[in-house]
């Protein structure tokens, strides 16, 4: 049993139509055509390693280690000059996200350093 306060489905329709100007006789529902879409083919999915050329990584030269107690550490102020384990001449370090990559030598490249990379470190080396 429907609610009249609720009227169903049906008699909406219906009094739209009517409301629409059309006759008991012309109800039904209206279909309209469409033009075929036009196909816009999806982009190709990025193949090997394009997928991941936008991916941000840490890129970090080397030129040295040291090693001092915490004493010595608080002991430095401008102008001091410390030790690293590597000589003038020596290959660089050049680590990817704290993994060791290539090894290179330090370059000036308008008034900046970079490195030019000598060695590629391979995997479990």
């Amino acid at each position: 049993m429907s609610d009249p306060a609720f009227p169903d489905d049906a008699q909406v329709s219906h009094d739209l139509a009517m409301l629409a100007g059309a006759t008991d006789d012309s109800i039904g529902p209206v279909y309209q055509e469409f033009d075929d879409p036009v196909a816009t083919p999806a982009p190709a999915p990025p193949t090997g390693l394009e997928a991941v050329h936008e991916v941000p990584v840490k890129v970090q030269a080397v030129l040295g280690r040291a090693q001092m107690p915490v004493g010595d550490l608080l002991g430095l102020c401008t102008g001091m000059v410390f030790e690293l384990d590597r000589r003038v001449g020596e290959p660089v370090d050049v680590f990817v996200n704290d993994r060791l990559v290539a090894r290179g030598e330090v370059v000036l490249v308008d008034h900046a350093l970079g490195v030019t990379l000598t060695e590629i470190v391979r995997a479990g080396r």
